[in-house]
């Protein structure tokens, strides 16, 4: 499928909150003007003094979540993408950061394991509006599990639609555009590249038996074009590939240029690690302006990325505020 340029609209204004990560860190700092760490933020928030009678740190956790917020046609959207790995992380984060999850329009799940998924029946009853879409692909109902010395560990169960009330699944496998047209999610991302293979230690339960879930078809990520810039790909966890996902964004809508590429690379790892040489040529092609890697990157993959391209590269930590304007501002 490919949505084009004159239905995938144009946003001047984007911002993403790290609202759950494995790291946090607010003694490192960046040089580069589109981040900033939560006081810093905070301070500029509230001048009369919010971070001195709000002093509890956010935690960290092994989960991912990123508050992204779109703005198009003078109005501000907001996604929730991902909800961390357990019920009270991102509830207690957003309450430490002053964010408030009632301003959530729609959750998006990157993929069905439970450290994307592991807050939503919290979350969506934080955020309590009826009818709550939650953008869904149909795999991520099924129990999912990872190979181990010891044998299948099986995740926590996906929540039904009951549970999940009074929000709704909205179950796609194609890209569809939301947000008045301004962020894609990709649906199933075409696997390519000859080296982005998937992972081996994946299954999921099938008529009670385990079986191998290599390809994790559910994965996918949120794109969007920032005017006079390119394209910001939003990744959980990369199952699909890092490379694989930014190429078919750019092929679905007709926008060549990247200019950030933020979430999950999934490069950590015995097994992941080794698609790193390779993953390095290939992103110095498509040239990003902005490389912001978390949660399954691994070190070495943040230490390579770090040391190859380092006007790009932003460590990530919880609490980090990203603002990411057009050329004409």
């Amino acid at each position: 499928m490919h949505v084009g340029q004159s239905m995938f609209k144009e946003t001047t204004k984007l911002e993403i909150v790290s609202l759950m990560d494995n790291i946090v860190d607010f003694t490192s700092y960046s040089r580069n003007p589109v981040v900033k760490t939560l006081w810093k933020w905070l301070k500029i928030k509230d001048s009369e003094g919010y971070s001195q009678t709000h002093r509890q740190m956010p935690i960290a956790e092994h989960g991912f979540s990123m508050l992204v917020r779109v703005f198009v046609d003078e109005k501000c959207y907001s996604i929730l993408f991902d909800t961390g790995v357990s019920d009270e992380g991102i509830i207690v984060n957003a309450q430490r950061m002053g964010v408030d999850l009632g301003e959530v329009d729609l959750v998006v799940l990157s993929h069905g394991h439970y450290d994307h998924f592991g807050g939503l029946q919290a979350v969506v009853k934080v955020i309590n509006k009826p009818n709550l879409p939650v953008i869904v692909h149909e795999n991520m109902f099924r129990r999912h599990g990872t190979d181990g010395p010891y044998g299948v560990r099986a995740h926590p169960f996906f929540p039904t639609s009951e549970q999940l009330s009074p929000a709704k699944f909205i179950p796609t496998k194609e890209p569809c555009l939301i947000a008045g047209q301004s962020v894609l999610v990709t649906g199933e991302i075409p696997r390519r590249t000859s080296f982005e293979r998937g992972c081996g230690l994946n299954r999921v339960l099938r008529d009670g038996v385990w079986e191998f879930d290599r390809w994790v078809l559910d994965d996918r990520a949120l794109v969007v074009n920032l005017k006079g810039r390119g394209l910001v790909v939003i990744l959980g966890c990369a199952h699909a590939g890092l490379i694989n996902t930014v190429r078919y964004a750019q092929e679905v809508t007709g926008v060549s240029s990247v200019y950030g590429v933020v979430g999950g690379f999934h490069l950590g790892g015995l097994e992941n690690e080794k698609l790193l040489p390779q993953t390095i040529v290939e992103l110095k092609q498509i040239n990003p302006k902005l490389i912001i890697p978390c949660h399954c990157t691994g070190w070495r993959a943040n230490y390579v990325l770090s040391e190859l391209f380092p006007q790009a590269y932003i460590h990530n930590s919880v609490g980090n505020l990203y603002q990411l304007n057009n050329l004409e501002i």
